[in-house]
């Protein structure tokens, strides 16, 4: 006879994520895809490429006078991302 040990559906995904190192992927992913949600439309609407490299997410912005208050706002930024996703996944927003 064998000895069950049962789990729920949501811990075995998360340790095979965590098993298969797409855990962080995933994370980054989604921090990308809460950018508007955090910033509102009118930002999304003045950005364009994003991505995140050595725990920074790098954002084009379009419009110099949007791309200086949002320079101003970063350590904000950082924490209303993390929090949104609910995990410390970035350390630090670039602008450009």
């Amino acid at each position: 006879m064998f000895k069950r040990h049962p789990q729920s559906l949501t811990d075995v995904l998360h340790q095979l994520l965590r098993e298969q190192g797409l855990e962080t992927p995933l994370r980054e992913k989604r921090l990308i895809d809460a950018w508007e949600k955090v910033t509102g439309a009118t930002v999304a609407r003045y950005t364009g490429e994003k991505f995140i490299r050595n725990q920074t997410l790098h954002v084009k912005i379009t419009s110099p006078a949007l791309r200086h208050d949002l320079s101003m706002m970063r350590s904000q930024l950082v924490k209303r991302l993390n929090a949104e996703i609910g995990a410390m996944v970035i350390a630090d927003v670039r602008i450009y």
